[in-house]
């Protein structure tokens, strides 16, 4: 990867992920806007991506940051997934030299399916776009918690 200028503060890339032991929901977007697109998701095997297809992301949009969701119970305690999600976060620093941050993602599935369905129905509800929706929301949430 070419080394690029640093963005300057609130001009940053960001990619966000919503890490799953099955398939990793992925999107990107721009912390001046406070937008993001989602990317589709890559498959994993017992929460280990297929990193080649996670190198094509990083290669290609070049981000500033990388946001990992970071699945809690309801009552904001750790529960079993979220202890590997901080190891895919970690990976994912050790594995790209970008800095890393985790964003509360609690109820973002619910949130996901609700807007995939408004825009085109049960046909809309397929795992792999739930997780790149999610992707969305959690990146969303990181920006709207810049500003707070």
């Amino acid at each position: 990867m070419t080394k690029k200028e640093p963005a300057r503060p609130g001009e940053r890339t960001v990619m966000g992920f919503d890490f799953g032991t099955k398939s990793i929901g992925i999107a990107v977007g721009q912390e001046l806007t406070g937008t993001a697109t989602s990317l589709g998701a890559v498959k994993a095997r017992d929460g280990i991506p297929n990193w080649p297809d996670i190198a094509i992301h990083i290669e290609q949009w070049q981000p500033d940051l990388l946001v990992v969701g970071l699945p809690l119970n309801m009552d904001g305690t750790n529960q079993q997934v979220t202890f590997s999600a901080k190891k895919f976060a970690n990976r994912l620093h050790n594995n790209y030299r970008l800095p890393v941050e985790t964003q509360d993602e609690r109820l973002t599935t619910a949130d996901a399916k609700a807007r995939l369905f408004e825009q085109g129905g049960y046909r809309n509800l397929g795992k792999g776009n739930v997780d790149s929706m999610s992707a969305v929301i959690i990146l969303e949430s990181f920006f709207e918690s810049l500003w707070q």
